[in-house]
């Protein structure tokens, strides 16, 4: 049974020690967080968990197999680079870091010491997302034009990072995994309205190999809870939308003709209701279970097994190559930014 340390216990710990602290494949040996009201809850709940307000005390214990770091993300960097010389396994929430180099260096490090680094892209491990991952690779939709992605709340809001660090990381991991590719540039304006220099809203534009563009909105200012993606294709639409757990997917048998199109103009409604199907909308059964819950099991096996994780480090350092793009985007007020590789 692996032992595991969480450093955090914030909004996201208390999820991760639950699925960690199963007593079957794995328990929580110790919590870290510097707020004792927290540890104080820890304990009460968990009262054969250890805990400690130092992080150096999970990195120190010769017993802890791995570390589970679930801190705000300025921290990632350096709690990961301490955890990988201190010789653990590591899952690090999303962003694994706010530089690319800082990213790339954590991955060097996990890959010359043999340690799984993995990153809690979490949406890579919900079944509606693998189920249209599925329906691409099948070519079920045809070649896709674009694909308009929404991620809004009121809350909570940040200072740390701002809303497309907080949140279009989650987009740009699933578009990524989605396409088998990487975005070339990006093109981004935000404004900043609750604090100085930290983007509540960010609206952005990535273009991706085949001519596939990405439309970004992402705030946590909005009087509206949205988790709302359209992909277009030349044969098929798809809409997914997270917060509908019993129908997430709707497929639509939606496109225009090229036939009708292509001849001569469309000047009448008759015409212009020929050159577009409008067929049948599926609503494929998803099997949801608890994404977080297979994120965890994934790290287990990499640690049982040696597998690479889905979401490993390199993936993650993609993911921050991307938003450092953006960032240069929205400072530059939507200059279009190309993404090195």
């Amino acid at each position: 049974m692996r032992r595991i340390a969480v450093v955090g216990a914030g909004h996201w710990g208390p999820n991760l020690i639950r699925n960690f602290h199963d007593k079957q494949r794995s328990a929580v040996a110790r919590v870290v967080d510097r707020d004792a009201a927290r540890l104080a809850q820890v304990a009460a709940r968990f009262p054969d968990i250890a805990v400690s307000d130092d992080a150096e005390d999970a990195f120190g214990d010769r017993g802890i197999d791995a570390v589970v770091i679930a801190t705000p993300t300025v921290t990632h960097h350096p709690l990961v680079l301490r955890a990988l010389e201190a010789g653990k396994h590591v899952l690090v929430e999303k962003p694994i870091a706010t530089r690319t180099d800082e990213a790339e260096q954590l991955c060097a490090l996990a890959e010359s010491n043999g340690l799984v680094l993995m990153v809690g892209h979490v949406f890579l491990y919900n079944a509606a997302v693998r189920r249209v991952k599925q329906y691409l690779d099948a070519g079920e939709l045809g070649r896709v034009y674009y694909v308009s992605m929404v991620r809004t709340n009121l809350g909570p809001i940040r200072a740390d990072v701002n809303a497309a660090w907080d949140l279009a990381s989650d987009d740009i991991s699933i578009v990524n995994y989605w396409l088998d590719a990487d975005p070339l540039t990006v093109s981004a304006v935000g404004g900043s309205w609750i604090n100085p220099k930290v983007e509540d809203t960010v609206f952005a534009t990535l273009r991706y190999p085949g001519d596939v563009l990405v439309n970004l909105h992402t705030s946590w200012l909005d009087p509206r809870k949205n988790r709302d993606i359209t992909i277009v294709g030349d044969r098929k639409m798809l809409t997914f939308d997270d917060l509908n757990l019993n129908e997430p997917i709707r497929l639509y048998d939606k496109y225009v003709s090229d036939e009708q199109t292509k001849v001569g103009f469309v000047d009448t409604f008759a015409t212009f209701r020929a050159s577009v199907r409008d067929g049948d909308i599926t609503i494929p059964q998803v099997a949801l279970g608890e994404p977080l819950r297979a994120e965890c099991d994934e790290f287990l096996e990499c640690l049982e097994t040696g597998k690479r994780p889905l979401s490993d480090g390199r993936v993650g350092a993609r993911v921050v190559r991307a938003l450092e793009a953006l960032a240069r985007s929205t400072q530059a007020a939507g200059r279009e930014e190309r993404i090195a590789p």
